[in-house]
């Protein structure tokens, strides 16, 4: 005989065999809204004081135990009661609490679980402390209670980091405390049922694991490195480091942190950040409009690029049938894809099972005729716009007409190519960024004729390859590099100003770029752009202003790391500032009769920033880009700007 109950909208409970089993039902991820709140905080009174209630078990209806906090709550004022209070009420309770996480429990999610007295998980749960990822650490407990249960060293790693683990890995390291292969809500209340009258574990009291100091200092050290200046990781690792000290003290520093951190300019950025991505994903002209059906994608083009989106699309489960030139290249093409897709296998991202299915569904021809199956085709050939139309005519001649032509063109006008084919409509960018199957980044470009439902697939196809799809209208370079132009351009003529390229290189360093500019030229080599320049050299404005330095270091050999010297010198592999270089800089500014004046980090990052927004601007007033936010993400995804700065437009205010 079970009896129900509702504690509030979205919270209710059901009495089974003396076990009040608690369900969480907020769609869509079990959010720990006010009303959620609120309703957990009566069904624990309840329980407390109900003489036909021996325990209780938590758990979330749907797929997730609890997702984190409400996102629309974000940046408002706390309303009772707070989650810490809640949370201290769980871990208090005189009878037995176990969390029965049927799904995902993070953030705030796995701050309750932790209160619980057991933890049981069904095997597609997971868990995780996500928060530095908003540029905020857990604020109801998590980095003083997961120490206390998994250890400093396996805690900081969690918090730091914000990764979240699976079930398997998380019952390792003794987040939770079983997994339960059937049932899982019968399960949690037969264990919830034997822990009636016995001493209850809670995390609170437990006493942290001694860990070696040196391990300590090492997994911290290795945190910061990567955090770059943000706060939050650096916050993380404070707290967790100091679990030791009593629970209320801790609790109370952590409570305080989270609040600072969650007013700080870091915060307000990556809250940006994740709101645009949720954004980004409305697209003018795409309700009610359906996906065409894909299951087999053909890729023309088996080099670096087109190996890496034949390895993203075996990995969203398409079949994939690859064309290059000669049967010798499109079996070395095979060769590569299948030696991308064994470096996913020995790394654990994929298992024997994954690679074996995913090498079965690649195949690799020279012969046109042998991609009529495919429902989708990216190019990936060399970026010429006679050998891209040439090719697209041709696939005219051997795929069915509603099957989709995607060009993966970086700067050429993919209306042109377009417009060379016989559907038009049927023709799309799909701007993949190198590595490809490992960049999130793809930019899908509208073209003049693109039909809706085809702009639909190309979305639908990033979305199985779990890419962030940003759409784009047709310019050259389309969003990304038409701002890495402009970027890039600035920087150039910071260096006739007076800068070098070490100093700006710094400067965009402590901003909190992973790499420098010019040091990324220099491993990326110096030829491909120079190439380009040359070929552009006859159409450009002779009255606009341009820079030669690049081109005199190119005309000198110096073609970046591979040739051992480009914008910096390499002796030994390792980056050291050139005098011949500077020499190169300064004959430059001579012949122009420019006189160089010293900058400082922060008037060259201004510099850079403004040179961005402006070119940002000029995309929206263009209708290129279709709002701020998704100009942002090209640039943090694609070009390394730093996630905690929100992007140039937002930085820009």
């Amino acid at each position: 005989m079970s009896e129900r109950h509702s504690f509030s909208a979205t919270v209710s409970g059901k009495l089974v065999d003396a076990v009040l089993v608690v369900t969480l039902d907020n769609p869509p991820v079990n959010a720990t809204s006010a009303d959620v709140r609120q309703g957990l905080k009566k069904a624990l009174s309840h329980a407390e004081t109900a003489e036909d209630v021996t325990a209780v078990v938590l758990t979330g209806a749907g797929k997730t135990f609890i997702g984190g906090a409400d996102i629309k709550e974000f940046g408002k004022p706390a309303v009772e009661p707070t989650l810490p209070s809640i949370i201290e009420m769980i871990e208090a309770l005189s009878k037995p609490v176990v969390a029965a996480l049927n799904g995902a429990a993070l953030g705030g999610g796995l701050e309750v679980a932790l209160a619980c007295h057991h933890r049981i998980a069904s095997p597609t749960a997971q868990v995780g402390l996500p928060e530095v990822k908003l540029g905020i650490v857990p604020g109801a407990g998590g980095t003083q209670r997961l120490p206390r249960l998994i250890g400093i060293p396996a805690a900081l790693d969690l918090v730091a980091s914000g990764r979240v683990v699976k079930t398997g890995e998380a019952l390792a390291l003794g987040a939770i405390d079983a997994v339960a292969e059937s049932d899982l809500v019968d399960a949690a209340i037969a264990v919830a049922s034997g822990l009636v009258g016995t001493p209850l574990r809670r995390t609170g009291s437990l006493t942290v694991a001694a860990a070696d100091p040196a391990e300590i200092e090492k997994t911290a050290a290795k945190i910061l490195a990567k955090a770059r200046g943000q706060k939050a990781p650096a916050e993380a690792v404070r707290l967790v480091t100091s679990a030791s000290r009593p629970l209320a003290e801790g609790l109370a520093d952590e409570r305080s942190t989270f609040l600072a951190l969650r007013d700080s300019d870091e915060a307000k950025a990556l809250r940006h950040v994740f709101f645009a991505e949720r954004e980004a994903s409305k697209v003018d002209g795409r309700d009610g409009v359906k996906p065409r059906p894909v299951t087999t994608i053909g890729i023309c083009g088996l080099g670096l690029m087109g190996s890496g989106i034949a390895v993203a699309a075996l990995g969203a489960g398409y079949a994939v049938i690859g064309l290059d030139q000669t049967p010798e290249a499109a079996e070395k093409g095979r060769e590569r894809i299948l030696g991308l897709l064994q470096r996913n296998l020995s790394s654990g991202r994929l298992d024997q099972a994954g690679f074996d299915a995913q090498a079965a569904k690649l195949s690799v021809t020279a012969s046109d005729a042998d991609l009529a199956p495919c429902d989708l085709v990216i190019e990936a050939v060399f970026d010429d716009l006679a050998v891209k139309i040439d090719l697209f005519r041709r696939l005219d001649q051997v795929l069915r007409e509603d099957a989709i032509l995607a060009t993966n063109t970086s700067y050429l006008n993919p209306d042109e190519i377009a417009a060379a084919t016989a559907h038009p409509e049927r023709v799309l960018g799909l701007h993949f960024f190198s590595p490809a199957h490992v960049m999130r980044l793809l930019e899908v470009v509208r073209c003049a004729a693109t039909a809706p439902d085809v702009l639909a697939t190309g979305l639908a196809v990033a979305k199985a390859q779990r890419k962030l799809a940003i759409v784009t209208g047709v310019t050259e370079g389309f969003i990304g590099n038409r701002i890495f132009s402009a970027y890039r351009r600035e920087a150039e003529f910071l260096l006739e100003d007076g800068a070098l390229p070490h100093e700006i290189d710094s400067a965009l360093e402590g901003y909190g770029f992973p790499m420098g500019l010019f040091a990324v030229y220099d491993m990326a080599g110096l030829e491909i752009a120079w190439a380009r320049r040359k070929r552009q050299a006859a159409t450009r404005d002779p009255s606009e202003r341009y820079v030669e330095i690049a081109d005199r270091l190119c005309e000198a050999g110096r073609l970046g790391q591979k040739s051992g010297r480009g914008w910096y010198a390499y002796p030994d592999g390792k980056r050291t500032v050139d005098p011949q270089v500077t020499a190169i800089i300064e004959a430059v500014r001579a012949e122009k009769g420019i006189a160089p004046r010293s900058f400082s980090a922060a008037e060259i990052q201004q510099r850079l920033l403004k040179a961005m927004a402006a070119e940002g601007d000029a995309l929206l007033a263009e209708g290129i880009a279709a709002r701020p936010g998704d100009i942002d993400l090209v640039m943090i995804n694609g070009y390394g700007f730093p996630a905690h700065k929100g992007g140039p437009m937002f930085a820009k205010g």
